[in-house]
């Protein structure tokens, strides 16, 4: 199953996000900390993941405020 093609949003694990960011894991996860970054879907108990799309989407605000400024 593809997520390009189906109305499920896709979950991205740290390591994803972290790729997707070019950050690293521990600055994403300060971001996060720090209400940054997108909040984090709880898997387990353990386990974590973020939504694709309001990853992307805070990208998208990187950028254009990068344009803005």
């Amino acid at each position: 199953m593809q997520a390009e093609n189906d109305n499920y949003p896709r979950l991205l694990s740290l390591n994803e996000a972290a790729k997707m960011t070019s950050m690293s894991r521990s600055m994403l996860n300060r971001y996060r900390m720090e209400g940054k970054f997108p909040q984090a879907v709880p898997l387990g108990e353990r386990r974590l993941a973020f939504v694709r799309d309001e990853v992307l989407e805070w990208i998208k605000e990187r950028i254009a405020a990068r344009a803005a400024a």
